[in-house]
């Protein structure tokens, strides 16, 4: 018998009542995720199990390298059966990596297996995973289906021109919202390879030469405004650290034309512009009432030679330790100021911030909604079992965690949706401890309301869906 029960991470009555009474039935909302609106808008079918989980999910890549595994069998051209067979021998190993219980919530859930995966039972697994996945109930619609997913946040290019999510909004059948979130991170990264060709395709899609930093502001703010008419309800953006630094508009213009003309820009130039740029934003935002994620922390593509060979997303990132309170502050201060500060959620990837995100909070809360500024889930490195602990904890010692708008899977996989299932027991298993431990009264009517909201009711409210 598998890992997987009615009782799996819920260690003491409470937890195991909260769960099953108020979490494990609520709908999904994952308003941050990477998965492509065009499999959902043709509901696409997968081969084999290799296809929908190992295919893109650098989470599982790393740990197979981790077992000396050459990369042609990880991510090149080698038989989809191989590259299954080294995730099956690489997971007994796993032992405490979240990607063991994820594994086998998404064997249990999906494909009905009672089992353990390894390297005796891969063949089974292939055998049977294939066989489901032929069934129509598991094609890509229906695996959201299964999983009560209300809506989606997929992750967009501001020149995409949304033609899937207009497909899928028309198509009354399904009934799951798909919702577009602005990235704009190309044309905020001036000083990364691609900016230069980036600004074309842009200027290319609003008509107009983009020349100077309000051309940029202003294109960005038109793209911004079809998203919103396409339902966008989110932003998000991915820096390698927080920045806040003030440089005149005439001396960010020469910052601009450098780097349109190939020219490398300074750190410091960069820091700047990405400022201007980002300052824009968080006031378009607030007066769309698009909420605005920001991603930091990151250092990423550290193994030059591998991405040179495959690109970027394909697992060779780590956490920064770069202390960014201080930019933070000056950001969000500076936005409080016009009174134009969007609400906001916060993801650092380094969990040495917890402390200092959480305190964070109190200083801009706001009107508009309960819980304005936001400590997003546990992300990336920090979604185990004691990363998701570690956020919540601290988020209760210091903020309100009844306000917490939960989880999200920041995942390119539609199995993935089991992580809110492993958040959700973790979750429980947390206020279970709280109150046996007579921390916290057996009140249900609050604990209800405080399991609910953080499980779906929050985010519900707080992007307005």
């Amino acid at each position: 018998m598998g890992i997987i029960n009615s009782e799996f991470i819920l260690r003491n009555e409470t937890a195991r009542q909260l769960y099953n009474e108020y979490a494990k039935d609520m709908p999904i909302i994952d308003y941050h995720c990477h998965i492509n609106p065009q499999e959902i808008a043709e509901d696409r079918k997968f081969d084999n199990i290799t296809q929908v989980w190992l295919g893109g999910d650098h989470y599982k890549w790393r740990l197979i390298r981790s077992n000396g595994i050459n990369e042609d069998e990880i991510t090149g051209d080698t038989d989809a059966r191989v590259k299954f067979q080294h995730f099956a021998d690489m997971l007994p190993k796993a032992i405490g990596n979240p990607m063991y219980h994820w594994t086998h919530l998404e064997l249990k859930k999906y494909f009905d297996y009672d089992g353990i995966l390894n390297s005796d039972t891969a063949e089974e697994v292939w055998q049977l995973c294939n066989s489901k996945l032929q069934d129509d109930n598991m094609s890509v619609r229906g695996l959201i289906n299964a999983s009560n997913v209300a809506v989606i946040g997929t992750t967009d290019d501001p020149i995409d021109d949304l033609r899937w999510h207009k497909a899928i909004a028309e198509d009354k059948d399904f009934k799951t919202k798909v919702v577009p979130s602005y990235r704009p991170d190309k044309a905020v990264n001036i000083e990364k390879p691609g900016f230069k060709e980036y600004i074309e395709k842009l200027s290319a899609v609003v008509g107009y030469e983009i020349k100077t930093v309000a051309d940029v502001k202003n294109a960005l703010t038109e793209r911004l405004k079809f998203f919103c008419e396409n339902g966008c309800k989110a932003s998000d953006h991915g820096l390698d650290y927080a920045v806040f630094s003030i440089m005149s508009e005439n001396e960010l213009d020469e910052v601009l034309t450098r780097a349109l003309n190939g020219e490398t820009v300074s750190q410091a130039e960069a820091d700047a512009y990405k400022t201007a740029i980002l300052l824009h934003l968080g006031k378009e935002y607030a007066k769309r009432d698009v909420v605005m994620q920001i991603h930091y922390g990151a250092i990423r593509n550290t193994n030059s030679k591998k991405f040179e060979r495959l690109g970027p997303d394909t697992g060779f990132d780590c956490i920064s330790t770069r202390a960014c309170g201080d930019e933070l502050v000056k950001f969000m201060d500076a936005l409080e100021k016009e009174d134009s500060l969007p609400k906001t959620v916060l993801y650092s990837l380094n969990p040495f911030d917890n402390a200092m995100l959480d305190t964070f909070l109190g200083a801009f809360q706001g009107t508009e909604v309960e819980g304005k500024i936001q400590h997003g889930s546990a992300w990336w490195f920090n979604d185990t079992k004691r990363g998701m602990e570690e956020q919540l904890k601290s988020l209760a010692d210091l903020s309100l965690l009844g306000n917490f708008i939960g989880m999200l899977t920041d995942s390119r996989s539609f199995l993935s949706y089991t992580r809110h299932d492993y958040f959700r027991r973790i979750l429980c298993n947390l206020l279970g401890e709280w109150v046996e431990n007579g921390e916290y009264p057996n009140d249900q009517k609050a604990l209800k309301e405080i399991v609910e909201g953080i499980c779906y009711k929050n985010a519900a409210r707080y992007f307005g869906f």
